[in-house]
């Protein structure tokens, strides 16, 4: 009998245990939204652009633009556990890019002054609509934390849970000036393992400084209708990955048109332009090989002319071209022959981190 009792106490304490504590939510766009384009501009705080004000993009980029990637928010609380509801809009399913980063979330707790990785995580495609609890059994001290959104779905709300009781605020944005930063599927974040590892995303953390995200999957194509966004985005410098989707007969169209207009909507403020990344496909593939070092060639010329001539000179002279590197001499950080892994995006974040920092100390940005 005192054996029953002893296991019944027991069952109890883990049922007890196993159950998810009661939360209160509350809506991530009443904390502190980071790396937001256009903030209170979009009627939908986790849109990066207002497709109804905006027009011209095609069905896929309305899609893609009022998706959330790039974007977080910032809070602290001394919950030990952290809950998150989503309410979802418009969703992609790619091949190449996880499930927790194109529908989850990816959370860094601040630790002496760095951000560290504490989880990430979504729920199974059945159970989308249902909270997910993102960490637990912490230790009820009080942390800041950083939570990374989507990076291919629209969200129509982004509820954030602490437990009953705990404490949960928003504190001030953690990263300093706004940075626009433009581009294909590399800049949206296509082939990681979750959000956080988008290289912009990389790029603020490590240096303190707040880029805004545009990455638009395989649509970056130096279109007037994307240059109209850029024109109204209220930004201290600009960079673009421009040259990954337009092969090399569109760069030579579009481009000087494209930076004309971005000087004159944005004069004094730097333009750095990357060159596309070496792509892995190219290795055996010859007509891909081509194709790629076509583009790279036009970009590479186009900049070299520009400043030829003192008049050309003085005319883009804050317009930049810097080369990002993806690829390990390994030539083994792609996921598939095109995008790089979560490794291949901290090197170009690396590769860049660099020249960009050299080139924002000209127009004190630091």
């Amino acid at each position: 009998m005192k054996k029953i009792v002893i296991l019944l106490f027991m069952l109890a304490s883990l049922a007890a245990y196993a159950q998810d504590p009661e939360y209160v939510y509350t809506e991530a766009s009443e904390l502190t939204l980071v790396g937001k384009l256009m903030p209170g501009k979009t009627a939908n705080p986790y849109h990066r652009v207002d497709t109804t004000l905006y027009k011209g993009f095609t069905k896929r980029e309305n899609m893609l633009v009022r998706m959330s990637s790039g974007m977080a928010c910032v809070f602290k609380t001394n919950s030990k556990s952290i809950s998150i509801l989503t309410k979802y809009g418009e969703m992609d399913d790619p091949t190449n890019t996880s499930h927790i980063s194109a529908k989850g979330y990816d959370l860094y707790i601040r630790q002496g002054g760095d951000w560290l990785w504490a989880a990430a995580g979504v729920n199974s495609r059945k159970k989308m609509d249902q909270p997910y609890t993102i960490i637990k059994h912490m230790d009820g001290q009080e942390h800041e934390c950083l939570l990374y959104f989507p990076t291919y779905s629209e969200e129509l709300s982004i509820q954030v849970g602490v437990e009953k009781g705990a404490t949960m605020e928003a504190i001030d944005n953690p990263f300093r000036h706004r940075i626009a930063i433009w581009g294909s599927s590399f800049t949206h974040g296509s082939s990681t393992s979750r959000g956080g590892m988008a290289y912009p995303a990389q790029f603020s953390r490590s240096t303190g400084l707040q880029m805004l995200s545009l990455g638009c999957s395989g649509r970056c194509m130096l279109q007037d209708y994307f240059a109209d966004v850029l024109v109204d985005v209220d930004a201290e410098a600009f960079v673009f990955d421009s040259f990954s989707n337009p092969g090399a007969e569109m760069i030579r169209e579009r481009l000087v048109p494209f930076i004309d207009r971005m000087i004159a909507a944005h004069p004094g403020k730097p333009l750095i332009f990357q060159q596309t990344i070496y792509r892995e496909r190219r290795n055996f593939n010859t007509s891909e090989d081509k194709k790629e070092q076509a583009k790279m060639d036009m970009a590479a010329k186009i900049f070299k002319e520009l400043k030829s001539t003192k008049e050309g000179r003085e005319k883009y002279k804050d317009v930049y071209f810097i080369i990002p590197e993806a690829c390990p001499l390994s030539h083994e950080a792609s996921v598939d022959g095109v995008h790089p892994d979560n490794y291949g995006y901290t090197l170009w974040e690396q590769s860049i981190e660099k020249p960009i920092l050299k080139i924002l100390r000209k127009y004190g940005i630091k």
